[in-house]
């Protein structure tokens, strides 16, 4: 073999998509000297996606002071910059359930230092931004980000104000043309990898309001206040985002993203995919490695295995799944170019002991996979 990609997910709890793509250029080079490999460490949107795709792509991080953390406070927090110019922001820099600690509450919790962040890059010359949802601490529909880039929430007496979940009730009018002027000529794609609605009950505030601290009575008023908002937005502002699969991604900041910023909701994988030139880089490939910590049949709906499989299949170059478990289901992989499948899973012990071997295992089958790959070759 000349050229192999390694584009794998982590394996959750255990190897880090990093992790695994220094693993592939370790042991390619055992027993295939001289084989290119190129790794692409994969993001999902939350913690580390800027990391990772500054290690795909290279590229800078840029630290900014000042910030305002999910509670308010003033942080420190960093984006990246791409060698194109892209600018890549994560909401958990400046607005993720871990800064909250104990004190969660969706009822106050901003997002308004992402709104910061991208500001900064809008201002320093970003004309494309990718923005990673997940792991957030809030709530607000976004629009804490959206007052922070120029957005005007006013209540029934004319009153500014920057809305968090507790109080989304109380806009009556919004007022974008600031943000507009702002954000134009800028592309703003928002990766996103759930399909629930903005409200009700697969919305943001059922499904994920509990995780962040609230209870019962608590989810349904966050409920009523993102049914509230969204009658605003499309009186004042004439779009319909509350059924947009992914609107009720980071407490409905995805909502947010179209709404007031103009921004599109695009899965992770084909975001990653097409910022990293996969195409491009299938060409004179001899293999794809990929993978996952189980592969079921929710891998095949827009997840990293289906998105890579999708395009090298189109290429006819192979695929092959090193994963952790594999589940009954998971054979459908074979229909949409997944060439073969390998757990790493070599000994019957709980996950609790197994995610301590991971990286030893992952080691040996992915090297067992090799020395097959070259007496095939022989």
């Amino acid at each position: 073999m000349k050229k192999i990609i390694m584009i794998s997910d982590s394996f959750k709890g255990s190897l880090s998509s990093g992790d695994i793509c220094a693993i592939a250029r370790e042991s390619v080079e055992k027993f295939f000297p001289g084989c290119e490999v190129v790794g692409l460490p994969v993001a999902d949107g939350g913690e580390g996606t800027v990391d990772c795709f500054l290690e795909a792509c290279g590229g800078r991080s840029v630290t900014v002071g000042g910030v305002t953390g999910p509670l308010g406070e003033t942080i420190e927090a960093a984006y990246g910059v791409l060698p194109d110019g892209t600018a890549v922001v994560e909401m958990a820099a400046a607005a993720s359930l871990p800064m909250v600690g104990d004190n969660k509450d969706p009822r106050v919790a901003t997002t308004y230092g992402v709104g910061q962040l991208l500001r900064h890059a809008v201002e320093n010359g970003a004309k494309k931004i990718i923005l990673g949802l997940g792991g957030s601490a809030t709530n607000d529909c976004g629009c804490g980000c959206a007052a922070a880039l120029g957005v005007r929430f006013t209540d029934s007496e004319g009153k500014e104000f920057v809305p968090a979940g507790g109080n989304l009730s109380k806009v009556a009018h919004i007022d974008v043309s600031a943000a507009k002027k702002l954000l134009e000529g800028v592309e703003i794609t928002a990766m996103c990898d759930i399909d629930n609605p903005m409200y009700g009950p697969q919305g943001a505030a059922y499904i994920f309001g509990p995780q962040k601290g609230a209870d019962e009575e608590m989810v349904k008023l966050l409920d009523d206040n993102l049914k509230a908002i969204n009658a605003v937005i499309e009186a004042e502002l004439g779009v319909q985002v509350a059924d947009l699969p992914g609107a009720g991604a980071a407490g409905a900041f995805g909502a947010g993203v179209v709404a007031f910023l103009g921004g599109k909701l695009k899965s992770g994988i084909e975001t990653v995919l097409d910022t990293v030139e996969f195409d491009r880089l299938l060409t004179g490939a001899d293999m794809v490695f990929t993978g996952e910590g189980r592969i079921d049949s929710q891998s095949l709906r827009g997840k990293v295995i289906s998105g890579v499989a999708s395009r090298a299949v189109k290429q006819s170059v192979p695929v092959i799944a090193v994963v952790g478990d594999v589940l009954d289901d998971a054979y459908e992989a074979y229909g949409i170019g997944v060439t073969a499948i390998f757990s790493i899973n070599r000994l019957a012990i709980p996950f609790s002991e197994a995610k301590h071997r991971s990286r030893i295992d992952y080691i040996h089958t992915f090297e067992d996979v090799l020395r097959l790959l070259k007496a095939a070759g022989k």
